[in-house]
Order: structure tokens, then sequence, then C-alpha cells
């Protein structure tokens, strides 16, 4: 396995006179040999284009691509020892599993008892060693991911990619497939580079996150540090399901004033109030502000209840599976010391 360097990476599409569109916008990153890291963000912010660089499928306008030692940027995709699972498969529908898997090592002329080998070990791996002799048509959709897996593996590259692998499956066999790929790569020890637009994949299966919008990378670290500590409003938005909320007004240096109060330190200016859901606190005698209560959705071990300011900004608290809460109720909110968020109004960046 080998790490993987992107510096000052830039695509852009179209000419001069047609004018050019920016896809990645000088993005740089590390993934360390044998990490999982992730690029997230929404449609259009850049995630794939760099994905398709690294595999030498799209030529960068500028910028390097290093694989451990080799400056790969301008090498084909066959000199690149990578090896790319695509969220449609990709499987030959007139062969069987064995030759799908098998594919990629007779392309090179590998030694036949050295495929059988590698096709036998990775089909075990990945449970699947029953399906061998049966065609992708025969297979369910987790079946057929597990084949595109194999075939990767069978490769034995410095890097794996993979392109929203998961995406075709339904809610089931995705949280099902998202533990087989965590405990994939813990025995494999591979290095990964895994683009999705789901945070909930990329923060439950990933050592490290990248936050990607309109091409540029917004910040990088842990999924809990970017829960946690997010460095921008951007960043916050995007992780976190519900999304967390968000309140206009201003620091007056000892508290944060708006349709919400909350007690706090920083240079007066208009600014943003951010709170994750399980932060706020619901209640007759909570002390930040007044709301009223828009809807109670019990979800068994936790409710989620929503809520209106006096201003007409939205909340979402979310709060034990047994909450007194009612539809039409008038009740106070208030935010856990020490877990609100502040961003500046005009260009959401952190202060602190």
């Amino acid at each position: 396995m080998a790490a993987l360097h992107l510096e000052q990476l830039v695509k852009r599409f179209g000419s001069a006179a047609t004018g050019e569109a920016i896809g990645v916008d000088g993005v740089t990153l590390t993934v360390a040999d044998g990490a999982f890291t992730a690029l997230v963000g929404p449609s259009g912010c850049g995630k794939t284009t760099i994905l398709r660089c690294v595999a030498g499928l799209e030529e960068p306008t500028s910028g390097t691509v290093r694989i451990g030692e080799r400056d790969v940027t301008w090498l084909p995709p066959r000199d690149r020892d990578v090896a790319m699972v695509f969220q449609n498969y990709a499987l030959y529908p007139h062969l069987t599993v064995r030759d799908n898997i098998a594919f990629p090592m007779k392309v090179r002329r590998t030694a036949p008892a050295d495929i059988a080998r590698r096709v036998r070990n990775a089909a075990e791996l990945l449970e699947i060693g029953m399906l061998l002799d049966r065609k992708p048509a025969q297979l369910s959709g987790g079946q057929r991911q597990r084949v595109a897996l194999a075939r990767a593996i069978v490769r034995e590259p410095a890097l794996f990619l993979f392109d929203e692998p998961l995406s075709n499956l339904d809610a089931q066999v995705r949280a099902q497939t998202r533990a087989e790929l965590v405990a994939l790569h813990r025995r494999l020890g591979a290095t990964m580079l895994y683009v999705t637009h789901d945070q909930v994949e990329a923060m439950t299966m990933a050592q490290s996150v990248a936050v990607l919008s309109a091409g540029r990378l917004l910040q990088e670290a842990a999924p809990m540090t970017l829960y946690r500590d997010p460095a921008s409003l951007e960043v916050a938005r995007f992780i976190g399901s519900p999304s967390i909320n968000t309140v206009r007004g201003r620091t007056t240096g000892a508290a944060f004033a708006g349709a919400l109060a909350y007690a706090t330190t920083a240079a007066a200016g208009d600014a943003v109030l951010a709170v994750r859901p399980e932060h706020l606190v619901v209640g007759a005698r909570a002390t930040g502000g007044a709301a009223t209560v828009t809807m109670v959705e019990a979800l068994g071990p936790e409710s989620l209840v929503r809520l209106r300011l006096a201003s007409g900004e939205e909340l979402v608290a979310r709060v034990g599976g047994e909450t007194a809460c009612r539809v039409g109720d008038d009740v106070g909110v208030s935010v856990v010391a020490g877990q609100g968020l502040l961003f500046r109004a005009g260009d959401g960046t952190r202060l602190r």
C-alpha cells in the first residue's frame, strides 16, 4: 500500500472562449498509508473529479498527484497501481462471478495458478465463494457490489478508489455493506479514498473526512472533530443529521443576543449561533428564549421536537423517547452551557 498526496490540484472545464468552470480549486490533501479517507460534499463540489484525477481518468489543469513516492500526475490509468469500485458495479453480464473477478489479472497475463489463488482468497474474504459460478443477473445488488470489491482486491493495488459504491443499494443492505467495508479495511490495512454525497456514510466509515464545496477543500479532520469543532458555518451545516440549528443575532462581548440568548465571550458584531439538536433544552423553565412546538417525531429511543421561535426561525431539538411536548405547546428553549458555536454572519468563519 502507499500514501496519496494531492498538491494544489486544479481542474478547469471549458475554455477561455466558451467560458471556464472550475471543478477543483487548489485542493491539497494527504491520505496516509493504510488510512481510509472520505470526500464528501453536495453534488458538483468536485469530489468525483478529484477521484478521476487520481485514477487518471481526468487530466488536471495543474497540481500534482503522488502515490507513495511516485509522481503519477500524467501517467495513464494502467500505470498508477490503483483499483476503482464504481457506483454501477461495471460487471460483465456474460461472464461468471469467477471470471469477472479474474478479468483484470487475465488482462495482465497473470499466471493461472496465481489467478485461482487470488480469486479464492478474495471470495473467501467477502463470503461469496458459493456464487463463483453464477452470472451477475442472478445476484442481488449487495452481492454484485461484493463481486466488484473482490475484483478490486485481487489486483492488490497501492490504492483503492470508491465512487459512491453504495448509492444503488436499499437502506438495509447499504447499512450492512458499510459495516463490511469498514471490516474489510481493517483486514487489508489498505489505503482507501471514498467519494460519497452521504455524510452519514462518511462519518460512520472513514477515519478522516474531507468536506468540499465548489471545488474547494473546506476542512479535513476526524469525523467527530468535524461534528464538534467545524471550522465554518458551511461545514457545520453539512455535517450532522438533523442539520445544526442556526439563529441570527449579535454578540455583545458577554453574550449572544437574538431570538435565542446564549452566554458567551466574543467580539461585538453580527453573528450566527449554531446549536446541535441534542444541545437544546426544551421545557417550561428554559431561559434562552420562547418557542412554539410545531411537530413531534417519535423515533423510539429519541424524539425530534420541532420548534418555531418568535422571530420565525425554526429549530429541532433531540430529546428522550418519551416527551411531554405536544404540537401547539408554548415552551422555553435554551442551549446547554458551552455547547453553542458562533460564526461571523458575513462569511461564516468561526468565532472562537
